[in-house]
């Protein structure tokens, strides 16, 4: 069994190439594509604030010139790269018959199994990136073990006011479309010239149950004979439950908990620009093996390790990755009423 876990196949570059490219069932946010990844071939990174952006700070060679600091830099951060690793194993007994004694032949089946163990625990690393960039969209980044990363806080930054949207108004006169006007304009405007495509909004579920039935909403879909699109705003059983547009607003009704606990907020809503270059990004550092050390870091690793008196084989599972907005201002929230 041993000399299969020995072969070239189980080496820490073939199992990350082959966890890397599993299909994982990734959320809303992870598959929009809207999070740039970049990688760093270091475990911590510098932030600067300046103008209300975030940008990364490039290292330079030890012993050589560093980066010129001009007077108006104004807060810059080292950042730690959260690291997250699952650790498993397999039994020698669990490959038992697999191969003949002093054949590879069960190579195959014994990556099978392998395989198996390594798209569980990429499920749950996936889930825990979804997790971290749905945060990077609300501004501050919490991880399961109660920590957090408040953009807003850190660089000393105005916490958006939450916009009250009067969703249970029985008006139809335009209010409604108008605070969608004025939350797109906020974001032109903090965005500073940039320009952008879009705007998304992740609604949770009272939210979007409460935009469906308003007066205003109905009136302009009935009136432009598209009604069916509210009627089948909820069989999009996905990545999310439904989605419409309404007022230049692209309102999502995201579809993900933490346990029993909504990612968005039930009568809240979330929005951002779409179309801005590196509006958001994923910093990927190496993994903490002996043979990662300076290499510039990937979304997954695995390695393998033999156990004591040969029983098994141990399995690590690992993704080391930083999630945030670069420009916090530009992030928008909603509430319902």
């Amino acid at each position: 069994m041993l000399d299969i876990f020995r072969s070239d196949a189980f080496g820490v570059v073939p199992l990350t190439l082959a966890i890397n490219n599993l299909k994982f069932v990734p959320g809303y946010v992870s598959s929009s594509g809207v999070f740039a990844e970049s990688s760093i071939a270091t475990t911590a990174f510098v932030i600067e604030e300046k103008n209300n952006i975030l940008s990364l700070v490039p290292p330079t060679p030890r012993g050589g010139p560093g980066i010129t600091m001009d007077k108006t830099r104004r807060n810059m951060r080292m950042l730690l790269v959260p690291h997250f690793e699952i650790n498993d194993a397999i039994m020698a007994e669990e490959v038992q018959g697999v191969r003949p004694f002093g054949s590879e032949d069960g190579t195959e089946n014994v990556m099978t199994k392998v395989g198996e163990r390594m798209q569980l625990a990429g499920q749950s690393l996936e889930y825990t990136q979804e997790y971290s960039r749905v945060g990077a969209i609300k501004g501050v980044i919490t991880y399961a073990n109660g920590t957090s990363l408040d953009l807003f806080k850190e660089y000393s930054l105005p916490v958006p006011s939450n916009t009250d949207m009067n969703l249970d108004s029985t008006a139809n006169d335009g209010s409604l479309r108008l605070k969608c006007a004025t939350i797109t304009r906020t974001m032109g405007a903090n965005l500073d010239g940039v320009t952008f495509s879009g705007v998304e909004a992740l609604c949770g579920d009272a939210f979007f149950d409460a935009l469906i039935k308003n007066a205003e909403v109905r009136a302009t879909y009935v009136a432009a004979m598209q009604g069916q699109e509210l009627r089948t705003g909820y069989v999009n059983a996905g990545q999310v439950w439904g989605s419409f547009t309404f007022g230049g607003i692209n309102w999502t009704n995201y579809r993900g908990n933490v346990g029993a606990t909504p990612m968005i907020e039930t009568n809240m809503a979330y929005l951002y620009p779409t179309g801005v270059p590196d509006l958001f990004k994923t910093v990927l550092a190496p993994a903490d093996y002996i043979e990662t050390v300076n290499t510039m870091g990937k979304a997954r690793y695995v390695k393998q390790y033999t156990m004591q008196n040969d029983k098994g084989i141990h399995l690590d599972v690992q993704m080391n990755a930083l999630n945030i907005c670069t420009r916090p201002l530009v992030l928008q929230r909603a509430v319902m009423t």
